[in-house]
């Protein structure tokens, strides 16, 4: 069950406390009574994506396998997802689930092998672990003011550098992260 908060962004609040969390843009992609779900969007590694596929020593492959690892969350590292864009080639037949016109999830084991013959997106990410939380747990975090909701935005997914999506997230909302202070580790404006 989905709710209004996802599909979303959720946005670190300037001056959470939580190492992993600090300044963490999270592609929310299901919120409800059992928990909530979402991978970080803007912790790249220096990992490159062809480093994870064994085998793949063809150089003609391995150019279209182009970019980082990102880290997607501190659960199941070893687990991974791909967050793509369906308008930026062929992606039918693929097991995802569409979050909006430019922005898809899949897990498919078929789909990563597609990527590695240079079919598919375009435009995607390999992501390694997730964000997840128990039933409750997010919506009390969102009360005592860890997280801030902003409107999914494939722009900020895909377009803007990863180093400047959390200040970009929160200046969509017109929030100067440096006009913020902690009160207790609740963000105060």
């Amino acid at each position: 069950m989905t709710t209004q908060l996802a599909p979303g962004l959720l946005v670190a609040a300037p001056g959470m406390n939580c190492p992993f969390f600090h300044d963490a843009v999270v592609l929310l992609v299901e919120h409800g009574e059992e928990g909530a779900l979402g991978f970080v969007v803007n912790r790249p590694t220096q990992t490159p994506v062809t480093s994870l596929i064994e085998g793949l020593e063809d150089e003609d492959l391995a150019e279209h396998l182009t970019g980082e690892v990102w880290v997607g969350g501190p659960v199941a590292p070893e687990t991974g997802w791909v967050i793509f864009d369906p308008t930026s080639g062929d992606t039918t037949e693929v097991e995802c689930v569409t979050l909006c016109e430019r922005v898809a999830v899949s897990a498919s084991r078929s789909f990563l092998e597609r990527l590695t013959e240079g079919e598919g997106p375009e435009r995607f990410a390999l992501l390694l672990g997730y964000a997840g939380w128990g039933p409750d747990q997010l919506d009390d975090e969102i009360r005592d003011g860890s997280w801030i909701f902003v409107d999914l935005d494939p722009a900020l997914v895909f377009d803007v550098p990863p180093e400047h999506r959390w200040r970009t997230a929160l200046a969509t909302l017109g929030i100067d992260p440096s006009r913020y202070f902690s009160l207790g580790g609740v963000a105060e404006a």
